[in-house]
């Protein structure tokens, strides 16, 4: 999976259009449709921007090389979807 198709499947599965997602990291939503819709190579800053946004930063290891440490709060999309449904069935 490409970083682009990473960063969409951490957007989508927090549950955020294009335009609150950015507003959350402080970034141009030009900037996340050419990653998003053409693929392109996203930029150190903005990858930053996701990576230490409180919100996000559970997915950096996962966005960056592929790992998981759910044991240090490093989670991947499928995980937050599992870990979501398990609150719905016990509350």
């Amino acid at each position: 999976m490409s970083i682009a198709e990473k960063i969409k499947l951490i957007r989508e599965t927090e549950g955020l259009g294009r335009k609150a997602f950015t507003d959350l990291i402080g970034a141009s939503q030009r900037t996340l449709e050419g990653i998003e819709q053409r693929g392109s190579e996203p930029r150190s800053d903005f990858l930053m921007k996701i990576t230490t946004h409180e919100r996000f930063k559970k997915y950096t290891l996962w966005l960056m090389s592929n790992d998981t440490a759910p044991e240090c709060g490093q989670i991947d999309p499928d995980t937050e979807v599992a870990r979501r449904a398990n609150k719905l069935k016990v509350g």
